[in-house]
């Protein structure tokens, strides 16, 4: 029995995790973004460098690898004090929408 609550608790936990909303932050910029090689991005026809350990979260709020950007995604991405992109959100078809 112990053993069933403790499987029920953890199932639960899994779930609440995988529910997590992905906060954007108000000021980050909008844009569409190519993967042009290494850690060089193409937004809005304009070329910018991806900072050191930059994060990129896909549709499910999963890190995704800079090669891994389908082509043409429309995203929200904020810089560093460098100018370098150092968040990226892909963002869904109801937040491209908005």
């Amino acid at each position: 029995m112990m053993r069933l609550l403790a499987v029920l608790a953890m199932l639960c936990l899994a779930a609440a995790a995988a529910a997590q909303l992905r906060a954007v932050p108000a000021d980050a910029r909008r844009g569409v973004m190519v993967h042009l090689q290494d850690m060089i991005v193409q937004i809005d026809r304009s070329t910018a460098r991806l900072a050191p350990g930059a994060q990129i979260r896909d549709i499910h709020n999963r890190l995704v690898l800079p090669a891994a950007i389908p082509p043409g995604s429309i995203v929200k991405y904020l810089v560093d004090t460098q100018g370098q992109v150092s968040r990226v959100w892909i963002l869904t078809v109801e937040e491209a929408a908005q």
